[in-house]
Order: C-alpha cells, then structure tokens, then sequence
C-alpha cells in the first residue's frame, strides 16, 4: 500500500506508520540526551497518544524509568485505510519500551466514559497498586457525560461580539480575513463542557475512591494562554472560559488529595502546531511567526522540549514547584517575553500572502 497524504480542511487523514515511529524514536533519543530526571515512577497520561499527553508519557518512562499507562482513542488499521496518527505512535512507543524494559500498557476508547475509567482502575489494582503522577491532555471536540448522557459539542468562537482578523491557509499559504460570530450562552456551556476541568476532577475521584494515589501524587493538566492578538479567539472566547474552568478545577483538586499530600496544576505551554491548535483561527498564523522569531532566538521548543522542562525545571527541580500569581506552572514563558511578542507583532502588522 502506497500511502500518500490525503486532506479534509485542516485534517490530514493518512498517516505514515514509519513517519509516526521516527517521530516517537527521536522524542525518545531527545528525552535520553537530556540525562536522567529524578521523576514519578508510575504514570497515568490520559490523552496519551500525541502531542504534549505523547511527550509527557516519553518523558515518564525515558527520562524518569516510570511504567506507564496511556489512555487514548485512536483509529486501528482497516484495509485500503491508515489508522491515525496516535494509533502508531502508541505502537512505536510500546515497542520502544518494552526494548528498554519498561512497563507499557495502553486502553484505547473514550476517556470521558465510566467503562475505560473502570478499566483503568482495573489495570493500575493489577499490575501497579498506585500511580504518582497523572497527566491530563485530552484534546476532543465532542464528549458525553457519563451522569446525564448529554453529549456536549464545543465551539470555538469569540464571546460577547463578532471578531475580524488575519488567518492563514496552511495549504496554500494564502492570508485572509477570517470573521467569527460570537457564541451564544448554551455554546459557552457545551464548550466548559468539554473542555473544562470536570472530566480531570471525575478520574481523580475515580481513582481516589479506589485507593490508587500514592503519597506525594501530583496531577498535571495543560493550558494556554497567549498574547493579546489571539486572545479575542482564544482566552477571552469559549475556549478560554473552559481553561479558566479547568484551572479553577486544579484548587478543588488540590483539596481533596490532602490525606495523600497531593497537589494539581495547571501547565500553561507554548503555542505548538498540533490537530487542536491548527483548528483554531487566527492561532496557525500567530504560530508561523512565533516559530520564525523563537528559531531565530534559539529558543523554539516542540512539545517534547516544552514537556522535558516542565519535569525538569518544574515538576522535579525541588520541593517547591514555581508558580505564577494564580497558581499556575507558565513554561510559556519564553513565548511571553516582551522582545518575543514585539517581533511576532511587528510582523503581523505586516502579513500579507
């Protein structure tokens, strides 16, 4: 089978199994080159198939010698079609892990559902006892919730007026104005919905119910929250007001694992082209000038260099993490520097095709 790249709007929908397995080897080589990190030694990632929920189970287990289990939903193979790209990503990765000796075992279904939290729960009482570190990376347009059967759909759009600006077609590289009606309240609340923190909150009970958090657990979610030409789109749309919900989840968290001394963050990243972000507008071209400035700098990060960080120079550098004002891990930071975002501003006053 020949496999050949094929488009829908943004959407790749082939993916080439040897292009997905070298991707993971080289995250893999990276994380080894970095050196040891003194990290968590039994790992949960839910969302763990691609971009940062990938990157963080490669960190676990290569930089830290943790066993992981990976929580995703991924398309298999099926003949004359490619399954997606998480799909032989999680496939490279237990076979790298298993040459390395490390515990790898993945579920693959919907992680809002109370089954594969079930099924979750079965694995860690099975094979691990307790988990140290639970990443929450879910990227997914659509979620049902287990209590009320409502299935919620998000939208990404602004709140409270209509938003006009620049945006780029990745295929053609063609800018154009893109104009977004705002959303309407029912749309903010299906956005929370599935994007904000009440899923994260449910496995952590879930889990705590059972027992299964160590002493000292942490979990992690991840956000963003970018600079002020995106934010009419982003921070300050429907998406936004799910990551205030998801940050404002991690203190409710955080109260409830003092019998096990834990603690939940939120980590705000970089902007990083991956299939959520690319959907967003506006976002694909702030990023193609983002990256430009960043290489230029020397200080462009992938999700694998963002993520070998934040357990490095923040998770796992010492007793105290370092926070931002409102609680939050920021390894957006070099993204925000003042000299960055003036650049990346300079020409988006400029863009044109």
């Amino acid at each position: 089978m020949i496999i050949e790249p094929r488009m829908r709007g943004f959407i790749c929908l082939t993916a080439h199994p040897k292009g997905c397995e070298q991707n993971v080897i080289n995250q893999i080589n990276y994380i080894k080159s970095k050196g040891p990190i003194d990290g968590p030694k039994k790992v949960l990632v839910i969302g763990a198939s691609t971009g940062f929920g990938l990157a963080s189970r490669i960190t676990s287990a290569f930089g830290s010698d943790a066993a992981t289990i990976g929580v995703y939903f991924e398309k298999p193979p099926k003949e004359g079609k490619t399954a997606s790209p998480g799909w032989y990503n999680t496939a490279a990765f237990e076979t790298e892990a298993a040459k390395a000796g490390l515990y790898a075992k993945s579920i693959n279904g919907d992680a809002f559902s109370n089954e594969v939290k079930q099924q979750t729960i079965d694995l860690i009482k099975a094979d691990l006892g307790q988990i140290d570190l639970i990443i929450y990376s879910l990227a997914s347009p659509v979620r049902t919730n287990p209590k009320t059967g409502v299935t919620h759909r998000s939208v990404l759009k602004p709140i409270g007026g209509t938003f006009s600006d620049k945006t780029v077609d990745f295929h053609t590289g063609i800018v154009s104005t893109v104009t977004i009606e705002p959303a309407n309240e029912e749309e903010i609340e299906n956005t929370i919905a599935v994007m904000g923190g009440e899923d994260w909150a449910m496995w952590i009970d879930a889990l705590k119910a059972e027992n299964l958090l160590a002493d000292g657990f942490t979990t992690v979610a991840y956000s963003y929250i970018g600079p002020a030409v995106t934010e009419a789109v982003y921070r300050k749309g429907t998406i936004g007001r799910a990551k205030d919900h998801l940050e404002a989840t991690a203190f409710t968290i955080t109260d409830k694992l003092t019998e096990v001394n834990g603690k939940a963050y939120v980590s705000v990243n970089k902007a990083l082209v991956t299939q959520a972000s690319s959907a967003i507008p506006v976002i694909p071209l702030y990023i193609s000038f983002l990256y430009k400035i960043m290489k230029e700098e020397g200080i462009h990060e992938g999700c694998i260099e963002q993520i070998q960080r934040l357990y490095a120079d923040r998770l796992y550098a010492g007793d105290v993490v370092p926070v931002d004002e409102k609680g939050r891990i920021r390894i957006d930071d070099w993204e925000m520097r003042p000299d960055v975002q003036a650049k990346v501003a300079e020409l988006w006053k400029n863009a044109d095709t």
